[in-house]
């Protein structure tokens, strides 16, 4: 019998790049110790982002302080308007206006530790490889 001849299936190799990546991911906290560009670079993204948040933040407290005088002055019966003895403009301008800034400053704490604990993460993700 005339067999065909048998060629042999090479073996699968396993490519793998995270290892390699992970020894560039090893230098970032070097990096940002240093102070090189790759560490400057991280260090602008973190203080980006939360700059970007602080003023989508503000902005958005800002737009409630014009819509709240723009009802008081489109509606001239609210700033009139009285609650025991005390004009609403002044409980909306006192306790529920500082409650927002207040609720906002909370907002902002967590949000921007949460996105310095997403970059220590980056940072510390190299140490542990």
């Amino acid at each position: 019998m005339n067999e065909a001849p048998k060629h042999e299936v090479p073996q699968r190799e396993r490519v793998v790049l995270a290892h390699r990546r992970g020894a560039r991911i090893v230098r970032t906290r070097v990096e940002v110790q240093e102070q090189t560009e790759i560490g400057d670079a991280l260090v602008r993204g973190l203080m980006r982002a939360q700059l970007g948040l602080a003023l989508r933040l503000g902005c958005s407290v800002l737009a409630i302080c014009v819509a709240i005088a723009v009802v008081v002055a489109t509606v001239p019966a609210i700033g009139a308007a009285s609650v025991f003895g005390v004009r609403t403009v002044w409980i909306t301008v006192g306790p529920l206006l500082f409650g927002v800034f207040y609720g906002v400053g909370r907002l902002y704490l967590r949000l921007a530790d949460q996105a310095e604990q997403d970059f220590l993460g980056v940072v510390d993700e190299g140490a542990d490889r």
